[in-house]
């Protein structure tokens, strides 16, 4: 027996899908203030079956931000809808920009030219910026990429980006292969997160610390964005891919 979701499920598996999602452990990358994560075996075979205990950050690995992250009084990631978590995907290549300056900020201008090469952004889109720093990945030291004076140095969006995006082009979330959404740069002299306060206020989530952006066209895919459904949580390691057209 068979039906149109059956079919479809079946048209989909031909294509390529391409996993977003990094590998986590104790000794990944993770956010500056959080401790590293702990992997502890509570029973093992000899004991009959084996399990595990994880301690960890919500925002630890690839991982999905929910709204209250940052802005109170705003949905939870349990409150997210499974139809928010599957949208189309926007790879906007900035990797070559990166790759000659880390402190490499996302303006309105690139998008405008992302969108002649590209066209038009498509509203409900999910937005990835794509810099190549998860090939940093799972070294520390250039994952933080600090100066002698110990500030960090890595690429990210403007808050003039995002607004242009949000209600402008009226897409849904956004990701990137970084710790924050705001560069370093602009993290030190804003002292604050303001790129990050500005897409969780839009009620709705982000996703940090994307991988493989390099495999997944500028436009045509699709991502999928599989959380746990933890209770009253602000955000979570998320298994993200993408599947290709």
């Amino acid at each position: 027996m068979t039906n149109e979701i059956i079919q479809a499920i079946q048209v989909l598996k031909e294509k390529k899908w391409v996993d977003l999602t990094h590998t986590f452990g104790p000794a990944s990358p993770h956010f500056s203030a959080f401790d590293a994560a702990q992997f502890d075996t509570l029973f093992n075979h000899d004991q009959g079956f084996f399990a595990q205990s994880f301690k960890f950050p919500g925002q630890y690995g690839t991982h999905l931000d929910a709204p209250i992250h940052f802005v109170r009084d705003t949905r939870y990631l349990d409150e997210l809808g499974l139809k928010e978590l599957v949208l189309p995907l926007v790879v906007i290549d900035q990797s070559a920009a990166v790759e000659s300056n880390p402190d490499f900020t996302l303006d309105v201008e690139h998008i405008l030219e992302f969108e002649q090469a590209h066209g038009r952004i498509e509203a409900g889109s999910f937005v990835a910026l794509r810099t190549d720093w998860s090939k940093r990945w799972p070294n520390h030291e250039d994952f933080d990429n600090k100066d002698a004076d110990g500030n960090n140095h890595a690429p990210g969006w403007s808050v003039a980006a995002l607004t242009f995006l949000f209600e402008e082009r009226h897409i849904k979330a956004i990701g990137h292969e970084t710790f924050d959404t705001d560069a370093a740069v602009d993290y030190q002299k804003n002292g604050a997160l303001l790129a990050e306060y500005y897409v969780l206020a839009q009620d709705t989530y982000q996703v940090e610390l994307l991988t493989n952006l390099d495999q997944v066209p500028a436009k045509g895919a699709v991502i999928f964005n599989i959380v746990p459904k933890a209770e009253k949580a602000s955000g979570f390691p998320v298994r993200s891919f993408a599947i290709l057209p």
